[in-house]
């Protein structure tokens, strides 16, 4: 359960709004599952389009859901009439990641007015069973005058 406490108080509206303008996250087929504050949960469906040669989730893609899920959770923090772009992030790949989908839940460990600390961990999921296939490390800063 989250302890921080939102700056705007439509923090939801505003990320479910920015997420829907996100065409990459349409085309890869993600959908947000869970908005708090200081956590977003992304979902993303296996498409044969989304693996590499071995027939996995490719690498790209799941860090393209742990930042995504990352930079949301930030901006659940963040002031109205500002957005979030990802400064650093590093990422173990813990085993390959394969399933049915994965799910990357992002979620801030030291909020700031500029620069917020958050972590992305990815797990596959199969039928019930769920494997912890990343963790990311992100830095995301807060900037004035960019659309969140």
């Amino acid at each position: 359960m989250s302890t921080f406490k939102p700056l705007d108080p439509d923090f939801e509206k505003r990320v479910r709004d920015s997420f829907a303008r996100q065409a990459f996250m349409r085309a890869l087929g993600a959908e947000l599952l869970q908005i708090v504050p200081g956590e977003v949960h992304i979902a993303l469906p296996h498409k044969p389009d989304l693996t590499q040669q071995h027939g996995y989730f490719h690498g790209g893609v799941v860090a393209t859901i742990a930042d995504t899920a990352a930079g949301y959770a930030a901006l659940t923090l963040f002031p109205k009439g500002t957005g979030v772009l990802t400064t650093e992030f590093k990422i173990n790949l813990l085993r390959p990641a394969e399933g049915e989908r994965l799910v990357a839940r992002g979620r801030v460990i030291k909020p700031g007015r500029t620069l917020s600390i958050c972590q992305s961990d990815v797990y596959a999921e199969n039928g019930e069973r769920e494997s912890h296939v990343a963790t990311v490390l992100l830095s995301m800063i807060c900037r004035e005058g960019i659309k969140d």
